[in-house]
């Protein structure tokens, strides 16, 4: 069978190492994270010398990053919330300086100033009285 001339022998093999998942230490990642921090666009120039990529180099920066407080030193993060349909402003709710809340059978209400004409507000009340 070694004599037939379309059989290929493999004389030299070579194996080329392709890549390797490298593990780095968590020291050594914090002094590469500091390093890319030092000056501005600084992180492909900081991950080629180590030869990592800028994407990974991104997201140690990520994971390296201190936890935002604000300035109470209390964590920042979200609440949960209600909607709610908005009611009416209660008479209590207005102010009162200078303000007159009226009340109508109907249950509708009118607000004026102090200063209204009372001929004007007699007829605006008649109006809304008829409705």
């Amino acid at each position: 069978m070694d004599s037939h001339k379309r059989s290929a022998q493999v004389e030299r093999l070579e194996v080329i190492e392709t890549g390797r998942r490298r593990r780095w230490s968590e020291d050594e990642k914090l002094k590469i994270v500091l390093e890319s921090l030092r000056a501005p666009r600084q992180v492909a120039a900081t991950a080629r010398r180590h030869g990592i990529s800028r994407s990974l180099l991104i997201n140690w920066r990520r994971s390296f990053r201190p936890e935002r407080h604000d300035s109470e030193g209390q964590q920042t993060a979200f609440v949960s919330a209600m909607v709610v349909p908005e009611a009416a402003p209660t008479a209590a709710a207005l102010p009162t300086r200078g303000r007159m809340v009226i009340v109508i059978a109907n249950g509708r209400r009118v607000i004026v100033d102090s200063e209204v004409s009372a001929v004007a507000l007699a007829r605006v009340l008649e109006v809304l009285e008829r409705r």
